[in-house]
């Protein structure tokens, strides 16, 4: 696997601004070169007709032809007409492609009979991955999967007349085909946007219009329960969805902005107005639809504040998920069991309990630093939450508690008890008291696959939204919903596997960004990588300078850091980002017994 950084959200769009404003001032206006026209994802070798997609190549042997079956299964344009053309009339009749889709690696087209007019064919290939109706993935479970193809001639050409329901699709052929964008919904309190990741493939010029239909159709049914949408009936797109001067054509594309009316959103509240922009302008801006996003409501503003130059990512920007992964107090450690704050003048212990203490095994600040959950060994492990500079509370105990993680309001503090507990400490800042409760899991420990989690839960990562929790299980690493019941209480629902090809156990998780999750993991082979939260992208990152095993992995939105089995070490970004890096000791943070600490 290709060894790559891959920057966050906010810096790959800065980098995508920078050249964007570079490109103004060097040319003074802006247009498309008219010898290098937008094309369609997914573009087979064979150019397409005026009429349609490239036919079949004329002559094919069968088994080459049903390998260009499997690339055409990619384009799914017109109920897959690409793919239609390699039936036969009445197979095209009987295929339902809307079945299913199933996304296989390196597949192999093994012949069982053939005679002059007359084949049978198997696909056997290993299950990747599956793609539903609106777009989202899920990882397969590496079974493979064996489909009989039967094959005759017609006309002299050899086509496909027998065939399951439902799409199979290479995993080569998909990544050249479909792209990956992030449709934004809200939390429950509409203080944070929660990506929805979709796979969709449309030529560019189509991609504004779909993405904003998805918007328009809703979560993801894991997540609808638990998000809200200002996107939603009866607001709906009112005309044409156009560049901000009003041109219908090539829009989405390059530079010219867009501009969107949207019927029924002038009854909205103020506030509910801009979380519909919110909503609109980062999942344009994230599929790297450039603004100005002029937002009409009924044929006027949206807002009168954004009537003149319509609206920017900066507008929206206290509400993306990056906002809750800034680190905005520092750098912390546990050093031989004492929380310490790590500066450039020096390390000092913080003051109050967690800095007087020296038996803290695991620790965590809220995103604000003013309260602080810790793990302190006590003969048992106890999970003791306090005010930053004050006094703390023991709130449960157990053999073992995991490391704690805090929701970015710092309303609660989550942990693992003796594996199999989730525990959830609410904190009422006006008060000063913490009550707990216990968070059901059952749907976690619920079998349903091969893929399903199973105890013990090692590790509890909360998100920035509050919406999703990381989570390691039994070595594997998931993604599940935190879901908020209408008694108050709390669930994880809906266990995404992630990283399912990972050759070793994973021993620490935290989030990226709000659509990745990093991972550290046992072994000497590429021990931290970075995955999506749909496990649809894996990527190795550096490992210059680590020593394994490493013990955890904590991360800022520019910043990771990683404690190995010698010390402290950080990857951070530069200017220009660069696509390797090498991991840094922190300055004072070395030995076995040290850890990093983050808000989070």
């Amino acid at each position: 696997m290709t060894m790559r950084i891959r920057p966050p959200a906010a810096v790959r769009r800065g980098v995508i601004g920078v050249l964007v404003a570079l490109l103004v001032l060097l040319t003074g206006c802006a247009s498309l070169p008219e010898s290098s026209a937008p094309q369609a994802l997914g573009t087979l070798d064979r150019e397409p007709t005026s009429d349609g997609p490239p036919p079949p190549i004329s002559g094919r042997d069968p088994d080459l032809l049903l390998r260009d079956f499997l690339q055409a299964t990619a384009t799914p344009a017109n109920r897959h007409e690409a793919a239609r053309q390699y039936l036969t009339p009445s197979a095209s009749t009987r295929w339902d492609d809307a079945a299913g889709t199933v996304i296989v690696e390196k597949p192999d087209t093994l012949r069982e009979s053939r005679g002059a007019d007359a084949a049978t064919y198997v696909i056997r290939a290993r299950k990747v991955g599956e793609l539903a109706a609106d777009g989202s993935y899920r990882p397969a479970d590496g079974s493979m999967l064996e489909n009989k193809i039967e094959m005759t001639r017609v006309g002299g050409e050899w086509r496909i007349d027998d065939l399951q329901d439902g799409v199979v699709m290479d995993n080569a052929a998909f990544a050249k085909a479909y792209q990956r964008h992030a449709l934004y919904f809200l939390d429950p309190n509409g203080t944070s946007l929660v990506p929805d990741l979709r796979w969709i493939s449309v030529p560019p010029a189509q991609r504004t219009q779909r993405l904003l239909d998805l918007l328009l159709d809703g979560p993801q049914p894991a997540l609808t329960a638990n998000v809200r949408t200002v996107v939603a009936p009866p607001v709906a797109l009112r005309g044409v969805v156009t560049k901000a001067n009003g041109d219908p054509e090539e829009v989405g594309v390059g530079l010219g902005g867009v501009r969107i009316d949207l019927a029924g959103a002038a009854a909205l509240a103020p506030r509910d107005k801009e979380l519909l922009a919110a909503q609109v302008v980062a999942t344009l801006s994230g599929a790297e639809v450039l603004g100005p996003y002029v937002l009409l409501a009924d044929g006027k503003a949206l807002d009168d504040r954004f009537a003149a130059n319509g609206w920017s990512v900066a507008d929206i920007e206290q509400y993306t998920p990056d906002a809750h992964l800034r680190n905005k107090i520092g750098l912390f450690a546990l050093r031989n069991g004492t929380l310490v704050q790590v500066r450039e003048t020096g390390i000092t212990p913080v003051p109050g309990y967690f800095g007087a203490v020296n038996n803290l095994q695991s620790a965590a600040l809220s995103e604000d630093g003013q309260l602080v959950a810790a793990v302190a060994d006590a003969g048992r492990a106890t999970l003791m939450v306090g005010s930053y500079g004050g006094d703390a509370f023991p709130v449960a105990e157990g053999a073992t508690i995991s490391r704690p993680s805090w929701n970015s309001d710092g309303s609660a503090a989550w942990a693992v008890v003796d594996g199999e507990r989730v525990v959830r400490a609410a904190t009422d800042r006006a008060t000063g008291t913490v009550s707990q409760q216990d968070v059901d899991i059952s749907a976690l420990t619920a079998v349903t696959s091969a893929l399903s989690p199973r105890l013990p839960i090692t590790e509890l990562r909360i998100s920035g939204s509050g919406v999703r929790a990381a989570l390691i299980a039994d070595g594997k690493v998931y993604v599940a919903v935190v879901e908020r019941r209408p008694d108050g209480r709390y669930a994880f629902t809906a266990p995404q596997p992630l990283a399912v090809g990972l050759s070793t156990r994973a021993v620490s998780v935290s989030w990226l960004s709000g659509d990745t999750i990093i991972i550290a993991r046992e072994g000497n082979v590429d021990p931290v990588v970075t995955v999506s939260i749909d496990g649809s992208e894996q990527v190795t990152q550096t490992s210059q300078n680590l020593t394994p095993p490493m013990r955890v992995v904590s991360a800022a939105l520019d910043t990771w850091y990683v404690a190995d089995s010698r010390a402290v070490l950080q990857l951070q970004y530069g200017q220009p980002v660069t696509t390797e890096g090498f991991w840094r000791e922190v300055p004072g943070l070395t030995g076995e017994n040290v850890v990093p600490v983050l808000p989070g």
